[in-house]
């Protein structure tokens, strides 16, 4: 891809994901994450207008006076996008690969963030870490941001999402909020260090997969090869129980990612490749103002 080419994807990007951001989910993104703490604001003379449970008895007890001290929520938050590049995420039965869905979604999450004043970040991985940019705030950041998630080319074909959590536990100090966008088809032990990084962060996993990897129609032989390993596995055309093998498995899989983000009381985003990614997006919203 020129550079050309290059820049006529990010405007593209950039320009659909600000209509989604102003008309749908720029207020929503307000209203659900909140400052990571409080701030102080002033010191006072005590009013009576004032609560007296604001009150500040030491300040009290020096000046002989009441004083009160007050605080304000810090409105201002990291947001840290972490994103699957591995190869399994270059699949896609349709218009649109796993990875396309993963660079939209990234990249509105990230202009909602710049629109609140937050700052963002990201880490890009496979086997490896393969990108960490930061947490900034700024609108030419945003669009530096975007640009990497289009533009890098992964040195790497596998997936360890332990190891990218591991790196961003050394790195992330203050408490986040963090998106990790994958398929999470991955067979290293991450249960562990989600639990963690949950504890110390806010995680949210948007899973994004193919109707294919959940459903696999009915067709001829089959020679199916894994895109991270390279390993071949032939499937004998016509054979219903072929078929149910692939799709139990498949469901396992599937499900196996479900409970060990469900045990470590981390929301889920689940999204499909050939459906609107809007509205599973916005139930998160919405099942998150309501609590």
């Amino acid at each position: 891809m020129n550079t050309k080419e290059l820049i006529s994807q990010i405007r593209k990007i950039e320009i659909k994901t600000r209509r989604i951001v102003d008309d749908i989910t720029g207020g929503a993104y307000h209203s659900v994450f909140k400052g990571s703490g409080i701030e102080f604001s002033e010191v006072r003379e005590y009013t009576p207008e004032d609560d007296v449970r604001d009150i500040d008895w030491n300040i009290t007890a020096r000046t002989g006076e009441p004083y009160i001290k007050k605080y304000t929520e810090e409105r201002e938050l990291t947001v840290m996008l972490i994103v699957d590049i591995s190869a399994s995420s270059i699949f896609g039965s349709g218009e649109k690969s796993k990875r396309d869905i993963g660079i939209e979604m990234a990249a509105l999450l990230a202009f909602s963030a710049i629109r609140n004043k937050d700052k963002v970040g990201l880490l890009l991985f496979t086997d490896d870490v393969e990108l960490y940019l930061p947490p900034r705030s700024s609108r030419s950041h945003a669009l530096r941001l975007v640009r990497e998630l289009i533009a890098t080319t992964p040195k790497n074909k596998g997936t360890n999402m332990k190891g990218a959590m591991e790196f961003l536990m050394t790195v992330m100090h203050k408490k986040s909020v963090i998106f990790l966008l994958s398929d999470f088809i991955d067979n290293s032990n991450y249960e562990k260090v989600l639990k963690v990084a949950n504890r110390r962060h806010d995680l949210i996993a948007i899973r994004v997969l193919d109707k294919l990897e959940l459903a696999f129609p009915k067709s001829g032989n089959l020679v199916l090869e894994d895109s991270e390993s390279g390993i071949l596995s032939f499937f004998r055309g016509g054979s219903k129980k072929a078929i149910s093998q692939i799709n139990n498995l498949s469901e396992i899989m599937h499900n196996r990612t479900y409970e060990i983000l469900k045990k470590a009381k981390i929301d889920m985003i689940d999204i499909r490749c050939n459906e609107d990614y809007i509205l599973p997006l916005m139930n998160f919203f919405n099942k998150r103002s309501s609590r």
